[in-house]
């Protein structure tokens, strides 16, 4: 079993009260870490965002989060979940901004365009839409019914390696709804908002 205790970076990029309180009702200890400096005695972390990528990007830069992050993910590995912005900013870059990302996974960050379509869907995509697995995962590896989780986006991830892909759904194409590489995961869904689907999720991170 891996730490209960999961660490919410709370850079100024996103409301976390609903990300504390779904932790805590599903049995976790959370705390949000709100410098940097406390960043090296953390076990386990969420990187939670909502907004646009280089104002999340500027955040983590002018908060002096960038080199604990990163020594945090690739060098102690502790498990993070990044969700919805914070997904986004663990890629490559995005089409949202001119800001490089934490490049912790081979990514980039497209936007929605159904401009072209003869009846375009809106942008953002927003609501209730089903999810599936790629493969077998810690978070996922039991999935007996089809799970449902709440999105807000108007850009989605495109991974460089289909071995990344952890979940996928589907808004007038396929997209991926979730990545898995070593001790990252990222979701574009907000499992805080998404009732008993995200609580399974958020107790499934809680052992890994």
């Amino acid at each position: 079993m891996g730490s209960r205790r999961i660490s919410v970076v709370d850079y100024g990029a996103g409301n976390i009260a609903s990300v504390i309180n779904m932790i805590k009702h599903v049995g976790g200890e959370a705390e949000v870490v709100s410098t940097p400096d406390a960043l090296p005695r953390v076990e386990k972390l969420l990187l939670p965002g909502v907004g646009a990528f280089d104002h999340g990007i500027q955040s983590l830069k002018n908060g002096g989060w960038m080199d604990e992050l990163n020594r945090s993910a690739l060098e102690r590995k502790v498990p993070i979940l990044g969700i919805c912005l914070g997904m986004q900013l663990m890629c490559l870059s995005s089409e949202e901004g001119q800001e490089a990302g934490l490049g912790w996974i081979d990514a980039k960050v497209l936007r929605f365009d159904f401009s072209g379509d003869a009846v375009p869907l809106k942008v953002p995509h927003m609501g209730w839409n089903t999810v599936s697995a790629s493969r077998r995962d810690p978070l996922v590896s039991d999935w007996q019914e089809a799970q449902r989780f709440y999105f807000v986006h108007s850009y989605y991830v495109e991974c460089a390696s289909r071995s990344d892909v952890l979940l996928k759904c589907n808004y007038g194409k396929e997209f991926v709804a979730g990545f898995h590489r070593g001790n990252i995961w990222g979701v574009q869904f907000h499992p805080e908002k998404s009732h008993r689907f995200g609580m399974e999720l958020f107790r499934r991170f809680l052992e890994v």
